[in-house]
């Protein structure tokens, strides 16, 4: 009897855990669903003149039809904050040095290396440079994003991860679309770190074994060698390498002129690369008014189009990648450290006096202190020491820019003239813009603000305490890289080197390796009678042309020193590859591993674990060396380790230990999909595996690497976090429509069918035709009705 009653009171409790997770599940639901965006009926939008019309097309692209330009502004904000007022939130805190307000103690380091690098002082600087038509479409922006927030306030419908977090958004400014803007030349624009691990390697290494790490060694600046030499900064253990932009930021773009293509109109296509994460770092939009209709993709939080088409025009950019930050060794005043020496004077910096607000902790005072030549990295830098010297940074986004301006002339040019003047506007980052227009024009310029310093390179960190150096100026916009209907009948850009021995200004010695371009370079010169399918299947080549330069000369090392025949089946595999990173195909895990290890064999063990993630261009410098010494020159890096052919089986030894670890001992089962897969992961998922499964995107095996067209860098562990965050391809013979890949997916909202719906279209090069035109555009349509 009394086991019937305990099975009794069993079945009882497993049916009310059963209701109670029935009950969390239905709250739980009903909590996710309650703010996902509305997107057909009517809302009633207080800020708007007159009626706006908001049809959101089978992406989720939404297509805004306004009677006026204040009205589409006011609308695009709306539409954005609907979509993705959580990314633009956390945007605009993560620039302005305020997460911790909302995160915690976590976030200190992260608040204090933004506060220095004084993206948010620039907006507000920059403010100023901003005529009375461009000030208004950013406050119609605003209005249009506060009032979403103010609804969404008042419906208790803001997004769930404001209350996962316990915090609402405030109102949106000006200032935050134009320090979102400087976040991007962050992201776009940095070398200060080579510059700071050159200055550590002068103090580490003699000056020939650190000649060796520079791809342009300056010969001809004896003085600034010998400053670096002589005032000692403190770099290792100072810097949190982690906070770096991705080295790998760039992106491919071509254009290609009627005389190439079938349509007998030129194609474009861009492909920018950055970080892929949920939701993307793009959002994609078309905007129509009576002044303009234009096409492609911003970044949230920004009013206009940055990239894309209109009825007349297409255009898309890549990172040029130049020296752009320089940093100054400052001479503090022993008595007073917030004065620092110049030209025999003691000069008083600024002193910014910030404060970082800490969830659940207390409120830190951080000052940041501003020289002539700009912000002190000391607080950044230094922790619990006081160097004599010190290094300060001067940035070209630091300076009073209006690329908003700019973006504003693009949407509505018409013709090459149009658009080259509204690029008058676009300084920082610097970027290389490809044109196409319907009259047959194609062209190209390398746009930006590009220093011209009064001593070296911009290779060195250089003496702050003397007029001596610094910079004159900038490069003449006129003098700027540019080209025009060339006879090959295409230009291609892929962060690769844009100017020849003749062009008479520095740009940067740092560019991409070069194999990207060359594979674009290859395909278009092959081809006559080119098509938009041809375009997006050349955005998902996998030709590795960096093991084609390479790969011969590592198996003749490789031969040479497996005498037993150990690896046999190893280099086997690498004989019998065709060269393309597919991700069925076993040699691609094998070269890029070798290529990884070969960089740690040279270095790692020669210098700390943060002065080794601070050392950029490891690539570079690598193939630097191993050209050397395949042509037979000698190289100190190389020599200390035996020599090329031991230094490279060495690296193997380390691969094969690796590969088996993860993948087991039968090369003929390795792929390299089953180690390179695709990766959008969303801010909350860092949490807990629990909100991984939930807000991740399931992991995708994938082709193609850092190398490659189709540009694919995983994080070493595998994950690839990196690469074409938006694809566009347009024929201008037809600028009704163009095709578009936005990974993840349109929508930042967890139970939006927008969320992750083009993860397998990013993966298979799958493209979605986005149109133009009222009668073509197909969807659910939201009324934005004014009050």
């Amino acid at each position: 009897m009394k086991k019937k009653r305990w099975k009794k009171g069993l079945v009882g409790v497993v049916g009310f855990l059963a209701i109670a997770l029935i009950v969390v599940f239905i709250g739980f639901t009903w909590f996710m669903n309650k703010s996902k965006p509305v997107i057909d009926g009517d809302l009633a939008v207080s800020v708007l003149d007159q009626d706006v019309t908001v049809t959101r097309d089978d992406k989720g692209v939404p297509h805004i039809l306004a009677e006026t330009d204040a009205d589409l502004y006011r609308a695009q904000g709306y539409i954005q904050a609907q979509d993705r007022l959580f990314q633009m939130d956390l945007a605009r805190r993560q620039a302005s040095g305020r997460l911790s307000e909302v995160i915690g103690e976590a976030t200190i380091s992260t608040d204090k290396h933004f506060l220095t690098f004084s993206l948010r002082d620039a907006a507000e600087k920059s403010l100023v440079a901003y005529d009375a038509e461009s000030k208004q479409v950013l406050e119609w922006f605003a209005e249009g994003v506060n009032a979403f927030i103010t609804q969404a306030k008042e419906h208790n419908t803001l997004s769930y991860e404001f209350a996962l977090l316990g915090y609402e958004p405030e109102e949106w400014s000006v200032v935050d679309s134009l320090t979102i803007g400087k976040y991007m030349a962050y992201d776009l624009g940095g070398n200060w770190n080579t510059l700071a691990f050159r200055h550590w390697a002068l103090q580490n290494f003699d000056e020939e074994k650190a000649k060796e790490l520079f791809i342009k060694y300056p010969d001809n600046a004896s003085s600034i060698i010998e400053s670096n030499i002589e005032n000692p900064v403190a770099v290792a253990g100072q810097f949190n390498a982690d906070l770096l932009p991705n080295e790998f930021n760039g992106s491919n773009n071509w254009v290609v002129s009627g005389d190439k293509t079938k349509s007998g109109f030129p194609i474009l296509a861009d492909d920018p690369h950055l970080g892929l994460s949920t939701p993307s770092i793009w959002y994609q939009m078309h905007l129509q008014s009576p002044a303009q209709n234009v096409s492609g993709v911003i970044f949230a939080g920004i009013p206009g189009i940055i990239l894309g088409h209109n009825d007349d025009i297409a255009w898309g950019v890549t990172n040029v990648g130049p020296d752009v930050q320089d940093l100054y060794i400052e001479i503090p005043n022993p008595d007073n450290p917030t004065q620092f020496r110049y030209d025999g004077e003691w000069e008083q910096a600024e002193v910014r006096n910030e404060s970082i607000k800490v969830k659940d902790g207390k409120t830190i005072d951080f000052d940041v202190v501003v020289t002539r030549h700009g912000p002190i990295m000391t607080d950044l830098a230094f922790k619990d020491t006081e160097p004599s010297a010190q290094f300060s940074m001067q940035w070209t986004a630091l300076q009073s820019t209006a690329e908003l301006r700019a973006i504003l002339g693009f949407n509505k040019a018409n013709s090459w003239g149009d658009f080259e003047k509204a690029l008058e506007d676009f300084k920082a980052p610097a970027q290389n813009f490809v044109f196409a227009s319907k009259d047959g024009t194609i062209a190209y310029k390398a746009n930006g603000q590009i220093p011209i310093r009064k001593q070296g390179e911009g290779q060195l960190p250089v003496p702050g305490d003397s007029s001596d150096y610094g910079w004159e100026g900038f490069i003449p916009w006129d003098e700027l890289p540019t080209v025009v209907n060339p006879k090959e009948g295409f230009i291609a850009t892929a962060n690769n080197e844009v100017i020849g021995e003749e062009y008479p200004y520095h740009i940067t010695d740092f560019w991409a390796q070069p194999y990207r371009y060359e594979r674009i370079k290859e395909v278009l010169e092959a081809n006559d009678s080119l098509t938009v399918e041809d375009m997006m299947q050349l955005q998902m080549d996998q030709h590795n042309l960096y093991a084609r330069e390479f790969l011969p000369n590592l198996l003749s090392s490789l031969k040479a020193e497996d005498k037993d025949g150990k690896y046999a089946e190893v280099i086997t595999l690498l004989e019998n590859w065709d060269m393309v990173d597919a991700k069925d195909s076993g040699a691609p895990l094998v070269f890029h591993t070798l290529m990884e290890q070969l960089q740690e064999v040279l270095f790692k063990d020669e210098m700390p674990l943060d002065m080794y993630k601070l050392m950029a261009g490891k690539y570079n410098i690598t193939d630097q060396l191993l050209r050397k010494a395949y042509a037979g020159e000698s190289s100190i890096w190389i020599e200390q380790q035996g020599g090329v052919d031991a230094a490279v089986y060495e690296a193997l030894e380390r691969s094969i230990a690796l590969i088996e670890n993860r993948f087991g001992s039968k090369p003929s089962k390795w792929q390299w999909g089953d180690f390179h897969q695709l990766t959008f992961n969303h801010t909350l998922g860092s949490a807990s595996p629990i909100l991984a499964a939930y807000f991740n995107a399931k992991k995708v095996p994938i082709g193609g690497s850092k190398v490659t067209v189709q540009a694919a860098d995983d994080d070493r562990d595998g994950y690839v976090d990196h690469g074409a965050s938006w694809r566009f391809v347009v024929d201008v013979g037809d600028l009704s429509s163009a095709y578009h890949i936005v990974g993840p997916g349109q929508s930042g909202h967890v139970k939006s069918k927008w969320y992750q719906d083009q993860v397998e279209d990013w993966a298979n090069g799958n493209y979605h035709e986005t149109f133009v035109k009222k009668d073509e555009i197909k969807g659910k349509t939201l009324l934005l009705k004014a009050q």
